[in-house]
């Protein structure tokens, strides 16, 4: 019997966009349950992914990259990235080793710097497999020069160096109580949506410059069938005519292509065979839609 207390509370993971947070989320949980891609600001909403570590669960919460907002949209996520931080037992600011502190980064220490102060804040230099030695050291005495960040921590979570270090530091660093959700749930995200934005992801690799920006997918259908499979019919928002054939694809192969990509992850993550079924609609306003806002689980009235 292992008499040793439960421990539970939230972690915000918060940075630049691309900083490496949903690989980092990921990693810890050991599914994927955001998405990556080498666009900037792909992640819409603050997803929560649950991770056990001894006798403690640490609840992930992976928010928006932090930036200057210039649309609704943006300004959405930059609200949630902050509320996110603001809810949270531990904040990880997460920085890029090859990048250094950036100016964005030093906005975002500024703003730490204004806040009460009440939870431990933890700088984790990631990427570090890009840059050597004498530039990380440096790096992290600049940063803790800049901020006193409760502890330092270098790591790669593609490569997953010091995520170990990182995850047990964290689980002695939370509160002592009862878990919030079942040992083997490991993610508070509806699978509906869920299932919405690993297709998001698969578009957002495939297709380029401002499109994946104007677009969002929602699962309109779910129905898990008697034979042991799941039927998912999805709709793609885009905002102007001209995207719907980029998404398409010449004879359709884009949208075929990304709906295999899809599909693929979606049975693995589910652990049966998946039907998924998408279809390409124009909804100019969407960006001006509350009800969008809400299937992304952002507060439309955060974007005014």
């Amino acid at each position: 019997m292992n008499d040793a207390p439960t421990r539970a509370g939230f972690v915000a993971l918060i940075g630049e966009p691309n900083a490496g947070k949903s690989t980092l989320l990921n990693a810890m949980v050991g599914a994927k349950v955001s998405i990556v891609t080498h666009k900037v600001q792909t992640t819409r909403a603050r997803i929560r992914g649950v991770c056990m570590a001894g006798q403690a669960q640490i609840v992930f919460v992976d928010t928006p990259g932090i930036f200057r907002p210039r649309r609704r949209l943006d300004r959405a996520m930059v609200s949630a990235a902050w509320g996110g931080a603001a809810d949270a037992d531990i904040v990880v600011l997460l920085i890029e080793a090859h990048r250094g502190l950036t100016e964005g980064a030093k906005t975002i220490i500024e703003a730490l710097k204004a806040r009460d102060g009440a939870q431990p804040v933890a700088l984790a230099i990631n990427k570090i497999d890009k840059v050597k030695a004498e530039r990380l050291l440096a790096l992290a005495e600049e940063a803790n020069t800049a901020y006193p960040f409760e502890k330092t921590f270098m790591i790669s979570a593609e490569k997953g160096y010091g995520v170990a270090d990182l995850r047990e530091w964290l689980a002695q660093e939370l509160p002592e109580g009862p878990w919030f959700y079942p040992e083997d749930q490991i993610a508070d995200l509806p699978m509906r949506q869920i299932a919405a934005e690993i297709t998001r992801e698969k578009l957002t690799l495939r297709l380029h410059e401002e499109i994946p920006y104007q677009l969002t997918v929602e699962t309109e259908k779910w129905e898990d069938r008697k034979d042991g499979t799941t039927r998912i019919d999805q709709i793609i928002y885009v905002a102007r005519e001209g995207h719907k054939g980029i998404v398409l694809g010449k004879g359709g192969e884009t949208v075929k292509a990304v709906s295999t990509a899809a599909r693929a992850d979606m049975s693995e993550f589910l652990g049966r065979t998946v039907h998924l079924f998408l279809q390409v609609k124009v909804r100019p306003n969407w960006l001006e839609e509350a009800e969008r806002y809400s299937e992304m689980g952002l507060d439309f009235k955060d974007g005014d």
